[in-house]
C-alpha cells in the first residue's frame, strides 16, 4: 500500500518521463509513422492517466505497450482501403543502392504484417519474453513464436543485404 503523501501525479509525471522516449520508439517501430507514433503515445498515455491510480501498481508499461498495438491496429482497419495518391512512390532500394542498415531495416519492417511487426518490435526491440509479448497482444505464447519465425524468415526476403552487412561487421 502506497504512502498518501505520495502525489499519484507526481507519480505519473515521473513515469512518462523515464519511459516516455523507449514508448515513442516501439511507437514509431510497430507503425512506421512519426507523427503517428506520437499520436499514439499521447492518447495511450492519456487512457493510463485516466486509470492511473488503480495501474500505477502493477505493470503500466505493459498497459501502454498494449494500447499502442491495439490502438495501431485499429488505425490499419481503418487505412486499409485502397488510395489514390498524385505521384509515383520512390522504387524500393535495389541491391546496389548504398543505404545504410537502419534504413534497409525500417523499409523491410514496414513490409511486415502487422502482427509480425509487433512482435519483432516488442520481442527484439523492447527485449520482452515471448510470454510477455503474448500476453501484450492478446495471443499464446505459440502465436508469438510462429508469427516471430514467419517475420524474421520474410525480413530475410525483403532485405538480404542485413544478413550481409551484419556478416561483415562480425
Amino acid at each position: 500500500m502506497r504512502s498518501e503523501s505520495v502525489n499519484p501525479e507526481s507519480e505519473f509525471v515521473a513515469f512518462v518521463q523515464a519511459r516516455q522516449h523507449r514508448l515513442l520508439r516501439s511507437a514509431y517501430l510497430i507503425c512506421g509513422d512519426h507523427h503517428l507514433a506520437e499520436d499514439l503515445l499521447q492518447n495511450a498515455l492519456v487512457k493510463l492517466a485516466l486509470r492511473w491510480r488503480t495501474l500505477r501498481d502493477g505493470d503500466p508499461e505493459a498497459f501502454v505497450r498494449t494500447v499502442l498495438y491495439r490502438d495501431a491496429v485499429s488505425w490499419w482497419r481503418r487505412r486499409r482501403r485502397e488510395r489514390l495518391i498524385d505521384t509515383v512512390p520512390e522504387p524500393p532500394p535495389g541491391p546496389g543502392d548504398d543505404l545504410p542498415a537502419r534504413l534497409i531495416f525500417e523499409r523491410a519492417l514496414r513490409l511486415l504484417a502487422p502482427r509480425q511487426r509487433a512482435v519483432i518490435v516488442l520481442r527484439y526491440f523492447d527485449d520482452l519474453t515471448e510470454a510477455r509479448t503474448a500476453e501484450i497482444l492478446g495471443v499464446s505464447v505459440g502465436t508469438v513464436k510462429s508469427q516471430n519465425s514467419a517475420a524474421l524468415r520474410r525480413l530475410r526476403e525483403l532485405a538480404p543485404e542485413l544478413g550481409e552487412l551484419l556478416g561483415a561487421r562480425q
